[in-house]
Formats: C-alpha cells, structure tokens, sequence
C-alpha cells in the first residue's frame, strides 16, 4: 500500500522550484555517461564531473547525456544552469513522485515517464521514475539509480545500423520512449502467465494463499495503469506538438508509439477484468466447496432424525412395552435400522442430492 501513496508531507511549505530530492536514495553516488554521435563517427564515455557535460550542449552531433542518481541536488542544479532548464523542472526531476507528463519550454521538450522492474524474486514491480529533457542538439535522461531498458538502444547507436545515428534528438528521445513501452509488453506477459496459474489453481484447489496473490497482482496492475494511461497523452502530445525539436518525419514513429501504448492500455484493463473474475471464481468455489460440506452435514443428520426417533421409542423405560421381551427385538431393531438408512440413501441419489 505505501507504493500505491506516497506521504508528501515534507514538501508542504517549500517554495516553488525548489531543488530537493523527494525519494529514495538508490545509488552511492551520482553516475554520468554520454553518447556522442553523428551518421559516421561516435563517442561513448564516462563522466567524472558535472562540467565535463557541458560542452556536449552544442550541435554538430547529437548527444545523449544519461544522469543516475537524483540525490545529488548541486549536480542537477550546476546542469541546469548551463543547460538553461528551468527550476520547476529541475523540482520535478527530483521529485520522483511525479505523474507521466509532457511540458514545452520553448527551447526543450520536458517528459517524464515511469520505467517499470520486475523483481523476480520478490515477483513484484517496482517504478523507477525517469525525466528526459529533449534539445536542439541533447537528450539529457535523468534515471534515480543504476541499470535501465535502453541498453538495446546503445547497441543501435554503437552499431550505427538503421536510422538511429541519420536522424536527430527527437528520434533518439523516441528510441527512450518506445523502450520503455516495450518492456511493459514483458512485464505484461509475465502478469499474464501468473494469471494462468492461478486460474487453473483455482479452478483445482482454491485456497486464502490464492486470494492473497490475486490482490497482489491487482496492486501490480494499480502500478501499471498509472504509468501507462497518462503516457498515452504524452505520445500523443509528441506527434501533435508544433515544437521546432519534433521533426515531421519522426511523428510517423510517434504515432505508432501511441498505438502501442493503446494496445497496452487494453491489455491492463483485460487483465484487471480477469483478476475481478478471479476474484468472483475464488468466492464462488468457496461457496460451493460450503455448499458441499452443507449438503452433506444435512443429510447425516437427516438420516439420524428418525435413527433418533426408533432409539428414543425403545429406549424407553416401561415394563410392559410391545415386542421388549421378545427374543429378537434387538436384531430386529437393527434390521430396520438399516432398512431405513439404505432407503433414505436410495430416495437421495434417485433424488440427485448425492
């Protein structure tokens, strides 16, 4: 429940833009990596110091500067500055709490989206928050820790193969994009096989330890539309933007990452309608398993009320009763006992209460 809300408590009072890290510190320190390229040449290394980005700010080339680690707030401040981002984006970027949103300065695109983890372990997602600033010539991807779904991206752009070295920013912010959308289908597909399991479990033998993972897989599925609806605006709001930094060429890819994210879209909301019918098939086998062991409580006790009956008559204690001196009472007593129990047995199958 604490993932699904988050206690803001501490930001009430704060002056807007102010640069304070809201989250949870993920990394040791700040971590800084460039991909410089153009069509036939490209450069890749590691950034020791904040300054070391700045001359990355200029064309020719594209540039893709990726920062791990939000809690560093006078590197991001030292990077806003020269990169001219304004405060209450900087505010943002370290406030991690943020919904999926597009903003237009004018000079940069501001995106922010949510990157999901499946922990394998744990079988639970976790979000990681992630800020692109989107310029002339720059991607700047601000990640709050180590380890992300781009790295089929840096193959492409190592590689050189395709358009990703021919074409600009726009495309390689794209690229970031259409990744993390990716990984949802994954992560989709793995809901989807515990939602098998748990069907066919269900339908076997419905236990508490079922219902528990339902609502687990329901909180999951809480987490996912909510970085996955509003990214729907923010694909769409790509494709439609009148900024000078989305080229038309690129919208063509925009607009497919919109039908992807529809398609994902829908299939969050079957999953979720197939989690509720879980939910409904668990309630209603336990019904039925109570109806079951109803069913046959009541004709146990059915079959002794006039087993009761014959014991309480003859149990009796009178002298002179009929047939209580008679040498075969007992048997006979039995042999009605029986009778009577075989056919209640039988009237019940003919019946079909058995």
């Amino acid at each position: 429940m604490a993932r699904l809300f988050r206690r803001m408590r501490h930001k009430v009072g704060l002056a807007p833009g102010t640069v304070e890290f809201l989250g949870e510190q993920k990394v040791a320190e700040v971590h800084m990596s460039v991909l410089d390229y153009g069509q036939s040449e490209f450069e890749e290394r590691e950034i020791s110091e904040v300054e070391g980005c700045f001359p990355y700010r200029e064309p020719p080339r594209t540039s893709w500067l990726n920062i791990d680690g939000l809690h560093d707030t006078e590197v991001l401040a030292r990077l806003g500055e020269h990169f001219q981002i304004h405060p209450l984006v900087l505010e943002d970027i370290v406030n991690v709490h943020q919904r999926p949103k597009l903003e237009d300065y004018g000079d940069y695109l501001y995106v922010v989206i949510k990157m999901l983890h499946y922990d394998e372990v744990e079988t639970e997602l976790s979000v990681e928050q992630i800020s692109l600033i989107l310029g002339p010539s720059f991607v700047i991807s601000f990640q709050e820790r180590i380890g992300d779904v781009f790295e089929a991206v840096r193959e492409r752009l190592r590689n050189g193969k395709g358009r990703a070295r021919r074409m600009g920013p726009d495309y390689l912010a794209y690229m970031l994009l259409d990744a993390v959308v990716d990984n949802y289908f994954v992560i989709l597909e793995r809901i989807g096989e515990q939602i098998e399991s748990l069907e066919e479990r269900l339908c076997n033998q419905p236990t508490h330890d079922l219902l528990h993972q339902i609502h687990s897989l329901k909180r999951e599925m809480i987490l996912l539309r909510r970085g996955v609806w509003p990214l729907r605006e923010v694909a769409s709001g790509l494709e439609r933007s009148e900024s000078k930094l989305v080229q038309k060429p690129t919208r063509v890819f925009l607009r497919d990452l919109y039908d992807h994210t529809i398609q994902v879209i829908d299939a969050v909301e079957s999953y979720r309608d197939m989690l509720s019918g879980l939910q409904d098939l668990y309630l209603s086998s336990i019904s039925n398993k109570m109806n079951e062991v109803m069913k046959t409580l009541t004709i146990m006790a059915t079959l002794f009320i006039p087993l009761g009956f014959l014991a309480g008559v003859f149990g009796m204690n009178f002298d002179f009763m009929p047939e209580l001196h008679w040498r075969w009472s007992y048997p006979l007593f039995w042999v009605v006992i029986v009778t009577l129990v075989t056919g209640m047995l039988l009237y019940f199958r003919r019946k079909g209460w058995l």
